[in-house]
């Protein structure tokens, strides 16, 4: 699945957070959020830890 690292990047500043903040939020290692925010993607199961932790819907954060 394509994440737009953009759309995640901003949302983590418009809420004041960090990626360790983000880790916390989702359980997923602030290291596999680097990754995946640089790579731009992710299994479908780890899109949705980011969008709950990020408090959004998936389809915010996917690249069209």
């Amino acid at each position: 699945m394509n994440i737009s690292a953009t759309r995640i990047e901003t949302l983590l500043a418009e809420r004041g957070m960090t990626k360790k903040d983000l880790a916390g939020e989702c359980g997923i290692s602030r290291q596999n959020i680097s990754t995946i925010v640089r790579r731009g993607t992710c299994e479908p199961k780890t899109a949705g830890k980011l969008a709950a932790g990020l408090g959004v819907l998936v389809t915010d954060i996917m690249e069209v």
